[in-house]
């Protein structure tokens, strides 16, 4: 029975939409504050639960009012309460709403501390953003400096000195093609000298040479094969470019073993296909040759 009233109220739900379009048409006409925006913001929130709050503080004095000062009714309830055998009557839902307004009444008076507390604190901001306003170097009138001109003078032209016959006939003597001709001939000779000494020192500039190491493996035709002969006809070949190195005898099997031997060739004068050439040559001791190791230098 306490929220029948409200069947018959006009309540208007989206108050706070028209606030918010009625606020953006006055930032437009006035232009919006960069600065304080977000905070009007927060602001806008905390105005519109207070404007709800308080619409629901009048909608319940309404509806008491509404309530209270009916008398018929009283009796028309006292019927249906006893016809329905309900045990609520109409005191319940008197204490309800003064225990609701009670409640809305500390909300008011918290919300109204909220907003006193806001209202102080953009009171400082104002008063903190005007004077950095004025201590900005930006919003200083700066005095254009005039630039203070002197009168014109007439300036004198120099006056030309005369020539003496002396003077002319020096200046007649005086060469002005044959220093040229004397800076050309120093300039090339200094080229000429340059020259040269880049083509000594360029001659004169040791060369790198590519080398490679190669180990050999050199294979006898059998056992009964003198391993020191056959090392001695390997060591026989000279060519422009080949060194010789340690050699060492590896068994391979059978009682055969092959002679290993190390060599440095200069890539230019000795590859490896003369070397097999030179080393296949001895049939009577050299079966095969092969290449175990080959190394840049």
């Amino acid at each position: 029975m306490a929220t029948n009233f409200l069947v018959h109220e006009k309540i208007w739900f989206d108050k706070f939409k028209y606030d918010d379009a009625e606020r953006k048409f006055y930032e437009q006409m006035n232009g919006p504050v960069a600065s304080s925006s977000g905070q009007e913001n927060g602001a806008s929130v905390i105005l519109r639960d207070i404007a709800r709050a308080r619409e629901n503080i009048q909608k319940s004095l309404a509806g008491l009012q509404a309530v209270l000062p009916s008398p018929p009714e009283a009796p028309s309830q006292a019927a249906q309460g006893t016809s329905s055998g309900a045990s609520s009557g109409p005191g319940g839902d008197h204490s309800e709403l003064i225990v609701r307004m009670a409640s809305l009444e500390v909300e008011n008076q918290s919300l109204r501390r909220v907003v006193q507390d806001l209202q102080q604190a953009f009171s400082k901001l104002e008063a903190r953003l005007s004077t950095l306003e004025r201590s900005s170097p930006t919003h200083r009138a700066t005095a254009p400096q005039t630039q203070h001109v002197s009168p014109m003078r007439q300036v004198e032209p120099p006056a030309q000195k005369v020539a003496t016959p002396a003077e002319d006939d020096e200046d007649n003597d005086i060469d002005l093609f044959g220093s040229d001709e004397e800076e050309d001939k120093e300039a090339a000779r200094l080229r000429e000298e340059r020259l040269r000494q880049y083509t000594e020192k360029k001659t004169k500039k040791p060369t790198l040479v590519a080398k490679s190491s190669i180990l050999l493996d050199v294979k006898p035709w059998d056992d009964e094969t003198d391993m020191a002969q056959l090392e001695t006809c390997v060591r026989s070949i000279q060519l422009d470019g080949l060194t010789w190195g340690g050699s060492k005898l590896v068994p391979v099997g059978y009682g055969i073993r092959k002679l290993q031997i190390q060599c440095v060739v200069e890539d230019d004068k000795v590859g490896t296909d003369l070397l097999e050439e030179e080393v296949t040559k001895f049939q009577e001791h050299v079966q095969s040759m092969d290449i175990a190791a080959f190394n840049k230098i």
